[in-house]
């Protein structure tokens, strides 16, 4: 018996006006998805405990059994551990965005916050900018001063390690909740280590805004990548082993950093897709085959994540968003299944699911129950529903999604 787990990050929504009311996921032409769905079981699950931020940080922790209202330190030190990055006694570190600030002449304080990516910049030209800006005589000193370390991402995603930080009591606000925003009341605040990286944000503008790079992706009708956001703050994290809780072995597939460093701290592996993007424009055909190649290997399990719902959402790119809903569904399940069959994978469950909803409405996340779909290949549950919000609100409910794995696995 083999075991699969799909997240499709932040597809699931409310209704959309402008699709008559319809959520993405109604909306979008997915056969594959809704068969697996009338055979199987669509239900809801809470990923998200109250209390504890909406993000994948905090749901998808939930999804591979680790509670976060135990485990959850912030974002930044498990994508750490997806490089590596191990933090010692007093490190925190940070997720540092590439961001794009409005251009004009009025305040920092006063810009509005246009992109939480830069536009999605590539991968080499966010390195070089980072790189030049840690490099830069003034800003270095001023990071060197606090002890603060860039390891940078081939995305717009870099880890910032600070040395012996004070992060008690501190605010750091994720950017993609508050685009189009000025970001005066978000910028850091709640301890003294706050106005050390809001200073830090305020210096990393004037360096970056007028960058040859920046210019040249003015003149192009790019965004900018004019400054850099602190956020997902945390301490050292340690996750409960997979295989010593499930007794299945496994791999993960993402271009998240997120996935990866969930999958580093548990010992699951971590499986790299060349052209991976974390954008609906990515390597879906790879990501199939190394998860097959996964399970042809011995491995009882294997995750297949992808980012695009969730980032054509922020950008306000609906249109985008049900495109990747059906990406996912004829690029991904669809040829998975295919693929599996060829293999001779025929026994398998198979589990799918958003994460957390990312609101068209607001570009931001919300910690609503998700709906999720249990199939398994050997039974034909006669259920007939297709796999959306509302159906799932009709089937059961799971109150934590630490709950899923165990469900997946068949061990409730």
């Amino acid at each position: 018996m083999k075991y699969i787990l799909i997240i499709g990050d932040g597809m699931a929504d409310d209704g959309v006006e402008s699709l008559g009311g319809k959520t993405p996921l109604q909306a979008a032409k997915k056969p594959c998805i809704d068969a697996l769905a009338a055979k199987g079981e669509v239900g809801n699950v809470k990923n998200v405990p109250d209390g504890l931020p909406a993000g994948s940080d905090t749901a998808i922790l939930s999804i591979f059994g680790c509670d976060p209202t135990l485990y959850f330190t912030g974002r930044a030190p498990i994508e750490a551990a997806a490089g590596g990055i191990r933090l010692k006694n007093g490190d925190a570190a940070y997720r540092c965005n590439m961001v794009c600030y409005e251009d004009g002449d009025m305040p920092f304080e006063e810009k509005r916050i246009l992109s939480h990516s830069a536009g999605s910049i590539e991968g080499d030209e966010s390195i070089l900018l980072v790189r030049a800006l840690w490099d830069s005589p003034e800003f270095k000193a001023a990071a060197d001063a606090v002890g603060m370390a860039v390891y940078p991402d081939a995305s717009f995603r870099h880890i910032v390690v600070q040395s012996n930080a004070n992060v008690g009591g501190i605010q750091l606000i994720p950017p993609h909740d508050h685009l189009g925003e000025q970001i005066g009341a978000l910028l850091p605040s709640g301890c003294g280590n706050a106005a050390v990286l809001k200073d830090l944000m305020a210096l990393s503008h004037r360096f970056l805004d007028h960058h040859p790079l920046n210019e040249a992706r003015r003149a192009a009708g790019k965004m900018p990548a004019n400054g850099i956001w602190f956020w997902a703050e945390g301490k050292a994290v340690e996750l409960p082993n997979f295989y010593e809780q499930y007794k299945k072995k496994g791999g993960v597939i993402s271009a998240v950093p997120l996935c990866h460093g969930i999958a580093a701290l548990t010992g699951l592996d971590m499986i790299h897709v060349d052209g991976a993007t974390g954008e609906l424009e990515t390597n879906y055909e790879g990501k199939v085959a190394a998860a097959v190649k996964c399970l042809k290997d011995g491995a009882d399990f294997v995750a297949i994540h992808v980012e695009a719902p969730d980032e054509c959402t922020h950008n306000g790119d609906l249109p985008g968003k049900i495109e990747a809903i059906e990406r996912l569904d004829c690029r991904v399940t669809a040829p998975l299944l295919e693929q599996m069959k060829k293999a001779g994978i025929e026994e398998y469950r198979l589990l799918m699911l958003s994460d957390h909803k990312t609101l068209t409405a607001t570009r931001g996340h919300d910690g609503d129950p998700v709906p999720y779909l249990l199939y398994d290949s050997r039974r034909n549950s006669g259920f007939g529903g297709t796999y959306d919000e509302d159906t799932g609100m009709n089937g059961r409910t799971l109150d934590a999604g630490v709950d899923l794995m165990g469900m997946l696995f068949g061990q409730e």
